[in-house]
């Protein structure tokens, strides 16, 4: 259910549509009679950060982190070359 309320009417009775969006209502704000924001509930079924990228490691969308990979110190880089031909050098040294 979506309610349209002014500014000034949000402004004074706040808490009320808050307790509705609480209840699952939808505030669209207007100015002038022309919506300028929305209040919405959390939705309490968000996944967490961690389960989505689990979630898309299980469908082959992301490979899991190789451990041991990881970069923890930049790495420093002189002269006048690209990175493709340091990386290029890389290869041909190994």
């Amino acid at each position: 259910m979506t309610n349209q309320i002014g500014i000034r009417e949000a402004k004074i009775h706040l808490s009320k549509y808050l307790r509705m969006v609480k209840q699952g209502c939808e505030i669209v704000i207007t100015e002038r009679g022309r919506p300028i924001g929305r209040i919405v509930p959390i939705g309490n079924n968000e996944i967490p950060l961690e389960d989505r990228i689990k979630k898309l490691e299980d469908s082959g969308i992301l490979e899991p982190e190789k451990k041991g990979t990881e970069i923890t110190q930049p790495i420093p880089i002189k002269g006048n070359k690209t990175a493709q031909e340091y990386l290029l050098e890389d290869r041909e040294d190994r």
